[in-house]
């Protein structure tokens, strides 16, 4: 499992442009959205396409979004349990 959080730390940074920051500088439980890493609804459409590509996942209801995407924890734990 840290494996995975460190990998997908990593493909945040990679997709978000955050060029300056490592994966030990993304608090695992903090949230990603307005505090914490503080990222957008632009943000998020890079989320979604890392999940599709890197992971095979596609979050079919919506509704969910809010809690899967809430912290790099609550991905991860999402892609544990989705991964195809």
């Amino acid at each position: 499992m840290e494996e995975l959080i460190f990998n997908f730390k990593q493909q945040l940074i990679d997709a978000l442009n955050l060029e300056e920051m490592t994966p030990e500088d993304i608090d695992t439980d903090a949230p990603l959205f307005r505090e914490g890493l503080g990222l957008d609804s632009i943000d998020a459409l890079e989320i979604i396409l890392i999940l599709e590509k890197q992971y095979g996942i596609r979050i079919e209801n919506p509704a969910e979004s809010k809690a899967i995407f809430y912290s790099v924890r609550t991905l991860t734990d999402y892609i544990v349990a989705n991964r195809k």
